[in-house]
């Protein structure tokens, strides 16, 4: 649970530390706000914290990046509960996973005879259109027709960073054939570590060959074996 994140009380005063006045039936709401009558309570408990959910892309979790949200919640004011808008600064350090927490305390809702609760961040991964996540390492498929396969090819990878890669195959390229690409996959927990990049190739085979091209390819795959 990050500490660069905890979000530390502002000037206002929180429940249990509001005077609070005595409040008659000639009480009005205003707006969005709303009268409450305080019972003479000595304890003041601490409600569940409230979670919600922060979509980060892979090239934000790769490299890092600050992201600001909007929260509404309920406080008190003179015995009056109101809503009140905050911004929320949120410091994404490269590595951090699906499901890491970040703990804001007393920014949840204020309610009468409570500690504010605290709000609490769960990092969610957004899909991403080229590349899977597998602990550190990515995965990519790639498609090749079956002649390049057959005869060997040079191809372009794309990197997270919005890099390219060129990388040449000599050798025959299978339905599952995978390469591995060091370092190029996400940051570990390890200082200036990154897990690796897999390709996994996926051979286009042709739907129809003429009676030709099946005695060529015959021939040629005979004198192979």
């Amino acid at each position: 649970m990050p500490d660069a994140n905890r979000s530390k009380s502002t000037g206002r005063r929180s429940a249990s530390e509001t005077e609070i006045p005595s409040l008659t039936k000639s009480s009005i709401r205003k707006g969005n706000t709303t009268p409450i009558v305080y019972s003479q309570s000595t304890a003041r408990r601490k409600p569940p914290p409230i979670e919600r959910k922060l979509e980060c892309t892979l090239e934000e979790l790769c490299h890092g990046c600050i992201k600001k949200i909007k929260i509404t919640r309920n406080v008190i004011t003179n015995g009056i509960i109101e809503q009140e808008e905050e911004i929320l600064m949120i410091k994404i350090k490269p590595g951090w996973k699906k499901g890491t927490k970040i703990t804001f305390e007393g920014k949840g809702d204020e309610r009468p005879g409570y500690h504010p609760a605290d709000l609490i961040l769960l990092i969610d991964e957004k899909r991403h259109p080229l590349f899977e996540r597998e602990g550190d390492d990515l995965d990519y498929g790639l498609e090749i027709p079956l002649v390049q396969a057959l005869t060997g090819c040079t191809i372009s990878v794309p990197l997270l960073g919005g890099e390219r890669m060129c990388l040449s195959f000599d050798d025959v390229i299978y339905p599952g054939y995978e390469k591995v690409i060091r370092g190029q996959g996400m940051p570990t927990k390890e200082e200036g570590k990154r897990g690796d990049l897999h390709i996994k190739f996926l051979v286009e085979f042709p739907l129809e060959l003429t009676d030709e091209q099946r005695i060529e390819a015959s021939s040629i795959l005979q004198d192979c074996s």
